[in-house]
């Protein structure tokens, strides 16, 4: 990545996320803008619905790794898509591959609790990947 695509991509990162307890297992959970959180629940609220989860990764040789996250609603027609910059959210990813669940939610939600849309990602291994290559494209920054 060159210094200002470096800059673009940071200018664009989500860098609202958390993770947090449930059931003792550690959930990744991207916080939305309330109106954007209560569009998604209204499509999807009552119906059967599966979403798609995709992660690209892309990372510079020097130690910098972006995730983009991208879903995709089979109800409503919806794309979600999120830039995290991996070097900030490496616990986000680590509870991702530990549990195949990642959770959206609102900024004024009980993370665990209340008003959070959890999804289970159907192929574990996905996340598993990404994981070991966000760890070795971070390990390119300690050199």
């Amino acid at each position: 990545m060159v210094n200002n695509e470096l800059d673009r991509l940071l200018t664009q990162r989500h860098k609202d996320f958390t993770v947090f307890d449930f059931n003792g297992k550690k959930v990744p959970c991207i916080i939305l803008e309330e109106a954007r959180f209560d569009n998604i629940m209204k499509s999807v609220a009552g119906k059967p619905v599966s979403v798609e989860t995709n992660l690209n990764i892309l990372q510079d040789g020097l130690g910098n790794v972006f995730v983009r996250a991208t879903r995709a609603f089979s109800q409503g027609g919806m794309e979600e898509q999120f830039l995290l910059y991996a070097n900030e959210s490496l616990g986000f990813f680590e509870a991702l591959a530990d549990t195949s669940i990642l959770a959206l939610s609102s900024p004024h939600s009980q993370y665990g609790s209340s008003n959070v849309f959890m999804i289970q990602l159907p192929k574990p291994e996905r996340a598993i990947n990404a994981l070991e290559i966000i760890k070795k494209g971070l390990k390119n920054e300690m050199r």
